[in-house]
């Protein structure tokens, strides 16, 4: 079974969307930089050696600049897939609606955004290492 291992939102403004999330919940953020897209990596349970959540059922997230395109600015999920290409064919054979090709992120993986039957924005994932319990 393929997990939910990470959540993302958008910011229009990351200086105070990072003072929100550190004060009100005591989250962890990391800022990284034009060469990753500015995005904002957010840590809000414990983690391993590894970077994953050690607590079960527990993910961490980021928050990325807030695009013009609505559907792209509403909260979403990634689940993690062995093979990101199987995955993009099972999400099209199922009714879904794939919005990218593949995009590396480096030192994490392969991405894919897609849209499920009922309109909703998600993204798979296949992790340069395999994640535990995959």
């Amino acid at each position: 079974m393929d997990s939910v291992v990470h959540f993302e939102m958008a910011y229009e403004n990351r200086d105070r969307m990072t003072k929100f999330y550190e004060t009100a919940f005591g989250w962890e953020t990391h800022a990284l930089g034009p060469d990753m897209w500015n995005y904002v990596i957010v840590r809000t349970t414990e983690t391993g050696p590894d970077r994953m959540a050690i607590h079960p059922g527990a993910i961490n997230g980021g928050f990325h600049e807030k695009p013009s395109d609505p559907v792209a600015q509403a909260p979403s999920v990634v689940i993690a897939v062995m093979d990101v290409r199987e995955a993009m064919q099972k999400i099209t054979a199922a009714g879904g609606r794939l919005l990218t090709e593949p995009m590396e992120i480096p030192g994490v993986g392969q991405y894919v955004s897609f849209l499920d039957t009922e309109g909703n924005r998600a993204s798979i994932l296949q992790p340069l290492a395999p994640l535990p319990g995959q």
